[in-house]
């Protein structure tokens, strides 16, 4: 229990200093995909890293799975939705976002496909997994330094009253995406465009 409630505490920390280790965007722009095309509310993108040799998808059990990195033919299509609805249908850098894998097997079952944080004990800290809620579990879009096109990941905890609390970026941490201090590039590729395209480090 002790080392439970230091890993939570730590989590608040680092969510809380991040708050000037990284600023948040000054201008919503919106997210491009690897087309030059913008993201859109409904669509499906794949998450595929920078250099083209993995992407973001579920363990082998999808449902109520942790998120992982695989090799990109294996991707896992998210949909990005925004937190506050809008009329706006296209995805903009710096909003909070509900994210959900698309696993039609795992909604006939009844079970959330959702990203949200949750505590490993055995990973020794929080990961990104599945079972989330709309609007209790958001994430965030913003650009990454070193290239077009190439955007970063980022939980954005709901602290409040508890203190106001900067997102935290998002890496890969072994095989999982989970908080971290290294930030992880990714690029976001329409999912059936995903086999017509190669693409490197922009």
């Amino acid at each position: 229990m002790k080392i439970t409630n230091f890993l939570v505490l730590s989590f608040l920390l680092f969510a809380f200093t991040a708050t000037s280790i990284f600023p948040r965007a000054v201008h919503a722009e919106a997210v491009i995909d690897v087309f030059g095309d913008e993201v859109r509310t409904g669509d499906r993108y794949i998450i595929g890293a920078a250099s083209n040799d993995f992407a973001v998808t579920s363990s082998r059990i999808i449902c109520n799975s942790d998120v992982v990195f695989s090799p990109m033919s294996d991707g896992l299509p998210v949909i990005f939705s925004p937190v506050v609805e809008s009329n706006d249908s296209v995805i903009h850098e710096d909003s909070n976002l509900n994210v959900d894998f698309d696993a039609a097997t795992c909604r006939m079952a009844g079970v959330s496909t959702m990203w949200k944080i949750e505590l490993r004990p055995t990973a020794r800290g929080f990961v990104v997994t599945t079972g989330g809620v709309a609007g209790l579990n958001r994430f965030k879009i913003t650009k990454y330094e070193g290239g077009n096109n190439l955007y970063q990941l980022s939980y954005c905890p709901i602290s409040e009253p508890i203190c106001k609390c900067s997102c935290v970026p998002l890496g890969k941490v072994v095989n999982r995406l989970a908080p971290s201090t290294v930030p992880f590039p990714v690029v976001f590729v329409p999912s059936d465009r995903a086999s017509k395209i190669e693409y490197k480090m922009m």
